[in-house]
């Protein structure tokens, strides 16, 4: 199962319900796609063919939602 907790510019953000513990999130998009961490810091976990522009536009969305994103992960992960 993965959820998808928003969406925007073409990007589906969600996560994975059977993987690591440790809060990310996912995010795909036609032309590639990427794993952010959200805790303790927002930080790169995987880049997989997001060009630079997008890589920053995923990351800017992601800083801004982080609060709504691990909000969505608790709600999911531990009811």
């Amino acid at each position: 199962m993965a959820p998808t907790i928003h969406g925007e510019h073409g990007c589906r953000y969600f996560f994975f319900s059977r993987e690591e513990p440790r809060m990310h999130v996912h995010v795909s998009r036609a032309d590639g796609e990427a794993k952010r961490w959200l805790a303790p810091d927002v930080a790169l976990a995987r880049n997989y063919r997001l060009s630079e522009s997008q890589f920053r536009e995923v990351e800017e969305v992601i800083r801004k939602r982080k609060d709504e994103f691990g909000t969505a992960w608790h709600r999911h992960f531990h009811g």
